[in-house]
C-alpha cells in the first residue's frame, strides 16, 4: 500500500486570532510558512487522485501511482516550500483570500495555467490583499529606490534642501537688523544708526505711496554741466538724498527778460538756498540712497486743505484778517518772498516795519518763519491763488501809543538808523523814528546814539521830525 504523507498540523485557534506581526523578520518567517502548508496542501498525496485537473494532465479513475514517484513528489513539494518564490507567494495568496484550490487552476500553485514552473515573465505581480479576518498578515507592496514620486508631491532630498521648483529663497532685507542693545528702561529710548535708517526709508515710502508731505531745507544747488538747463534742489532726509528739479521748486516766471531759462531758474534757486520747503516724494531708490520729489505738488495738496473747505457750512482755514505763521524763501533788498500754506507770495518793504528800512536782506533770511496777517486773497482757481498779506500789521501800530509820551520842544535820546538823501532817520524807544536834518558837524554813522529834539508830530500820518542838537564820540 502507498503511504501517505502525513498532513501538517493547524495552526492553534490562539495563533490564528493574534494580531499582525509587526516585525519585518517575523512578518517573511510567517508568510513562508503559509505559503509552505498552501503547496504541501495543493501537492497530491494519496494513492487514488482524483483533481478536477492534475498538474501532469488527465489522470483517468482507478489509476494508481507508485511509492517511487509518490516519494519524488514529495520531495519537490518540501524543497519547493523551503524556497518560496515572492511572486507565487501574492500568487498563492490571492488564491487562498479568493478560496479557489490551486490545484484547480491546471498547473501548480502560483502559476498561470500551461506556463512552466521557470518561467518568471508570466508571474503576477499584484498588489497583495489586507489580512483576513483569520490574522493572516499580507506585507504590501514596497516602492522601490529611485522611483519617480507622484506628481504633486513636493518631497525634500536627502541634504535638506528645499526642491528645485519650489518658492524662491527669501530676498535679502533691504535694511539688515542692527546689533542687539542691551537698554536701560523697558522700551529703548535711545536710536541706533539702523533705527533712524528705517525711519527715513518708513517715511519715504508712506510719503511715496499715501502722498504724505515732507518738510526739508535746500542745502544745495547742483546744475549738469552737459545740458545747463536742467538744475537740480538738493534737499537731505537722513542719509537719502532728495533731488527736486527747479521747475518742481518755483513756479518758472512769465517772462525771462531776454535771459536764458535755465540761468533763471538757477538764480532763482540759489536765492532760496537755506529755504524750508515742503515736497512729497515720486521715486526712491533705496540702493543708492536717493529719492526724486516734488514741491509743487505738495503746495497744490495745501492749498486745497487751507483755501478750500472741503465741507460745507465751515470757512476755510486762511482767510482775510487772519493772522497765519509763512515761511520766508527769499530777502531781497525790496522786500521777502513768503509761502503762506502753498502760496508764494511777496510782501514789500514798507509792510515788513513801521520803521525805515532800507534793505529787508537786513532784517530776514530764507528759512526764518515770520508771522503776517492776510489783507485779501484772490481765488481765481485752485491752481492760481494770490494773497496779498503784511506783517508789520500783525502787531498795534506803535505810533499811536508812543507819540502820546513825546512833547514839543523837549529832547530825548535814540539811535541813528538810516542815513539816506531825505535825512538822518533816528530811533526812539516803542520803535519809532524821528527824521532829522544833517547836523553841522558832519554827518553821523549808523548805530551811534544821538540827541533830538522834537520840533512836530502829526498824529494822523504818524509822523515825527526834529533836530540833532547833540552826538556822543564815534
Amino acid at each position: 500500500m502507498p503511504r501517505k504523507t502525513p498532513e501538517p498540523a493547524a495552526e492553534p485557534l490562539e495563533q490564528a486570532m493574534s494580531p499582525p506581526i509587526i516585525g519585518e523578520t517575523d512578518v517573511e518567517r510567517r508568510l513562508d510558512q503559509e505559503l509552505a502548508e498552501l503547496e504541501a496542501r495543493a501537492s497530491p498525496q494519496t494513492e487514488t487522485v482524483t483533481p478536477a485537473d492534475p498538474p501532469g494532465g488527465t489522470i483517468a479513475s482507478g489509476d494508481t501511482l507508485s511509492d517511487s514517484q509518490t516519494e519524488a513528489e514529495t520531495d519537490e513539494t518540501s524543497a519547493a516550500a523551503s524556497v518560496p518564490r515572492a511572486p507565487r507567494r501574492r500568487k498563492a495568496a490571492a488564491q487562498k483570500e479568493s478560496g479557489a484550490d490551486p490545484s484547480q487552476s491546471g498547473g501548480e500553485a502560483g502559476l498561470p495555467a500551461g506556463a512552466a514552473p521557470e518561467d518568471t515573465s508570466a508571474l503576477q505581480t499584484e498588489p497583495a490583499p489586507p489580512a483576513d479576518d483569520t490574522g493572516t498578515f499580507l506585507r504590501p507592496p514596497r516602492r522601490r529606490r529611485g522611483t519617480p514620486a507622484q506628481e504633486g508631491s513636493a518631497e525634500p532630498s536627502e541634504s535638506g534642501e528645499a526642491p528645485a521648483d519650489g518658492p524662491a529663497a527669501r530676498a535679502r532685507p533691504i535694511i539688515p537688523r542692527g546689533p542687539r542693545v542691551v537698554s536701560i528702561d523697558e522700551q529703548r529710548t535711545v536710536e541706533t544708526q539702523t533705527d533712524k535708517l528705517r525711519s527715513d526709508l518708513l517715511d519715504l515710502t508712506e510719503s511715496l505711496k499715501g502722498g504724505r508731505i515732507l518738510t526739508g531745507t535746500i542745502q544745495g544747488v547742483e546744475r549738469n554741466e552737459d545740458n545747463r538747463n536742467v538744475i537740480l534742489a538738493v534737499l537731505y532726509h537722513g542719509d537719502f538724498k532728495i533731488i527736486i528739479p527747479a521747475e518742481e521748486t518755483v513756479p518758472p516766471p512769465e517772462d525771462f527778460r531776454g535771459r536764458s531759462r535755465g540761468d533763471v531758474m538757477h538764480y532763482l534757486l540759489m536765492k532760496r538756498l537755506g529755504a524750508e520747503i515742503d515736497f512729497i516724494v515720486k521715486g526712491v531708490d533705496i540702493d543708492n540712497r536717493i529719492a526724486v520729489a516734488s514741491r509743487l505738488d505738495a503746495m497744490a495738496q495745501k492749498r486745497r486743505q487751507y483755501y478750500f473747505n472741503a465741507e460745507r457750512g465751515r470757512n476755510p482755514s486762511v482767510r482775510v484778517d487772519v493772522n497765519a505763521e509763512a515761511r520766508v524763501l527769499c530777502a531781497i533788498r525790496s522786500g521777502i518772498f513768503v509761502e503762506i500754506f502753498g502760496v508764494d507770495s511777496f510782501i514789500p518793504l514798507r509792510e515788513l516795519s513801521y520803521q525805515r528800512w532800507l534793505d529787508a536782506a537786513q532784517h530776514f533770511q530764507p528759512g526764518q518763519r515770520v508771522l503776517l496777517k492776510i489783507l485779501d486773497i484772490d481765488r481765481a482757481s485752485r491752481d492760481e491763488i494770490k494773497v496779498t498779506a503784511s506783517v508789520k500789521q500783525v502787531g498795534e501800530n506803535p505810533y499811536e501809543k508812543a507819540l502820546r509820551r513825546y512833547t514839543v520842544g523837549n529832547r530825548y535820546v535814540g539811535t541813528v538808523s538810516v542815513v539816506d538823501t531825505t535825512g538822518v532817520f533816528v530811533s526812539l524807544a516803542d520803535g519809532i523814528d524821528c527824521l532829522c536834518s544833517f547836523p553841522r558837524r558832519g554827518r553821523p554813522p549808523r548805530g551811534s546814539r544821538v540827541t533830538v529834539r522834537i520840533n512836530g508830530i502829526d498824529n494822523e500820518t504818524n509822523r515825527i521830525w526834529g533836530v540833532i542838537v547833540h552826538m556822543t564820540g564815534y
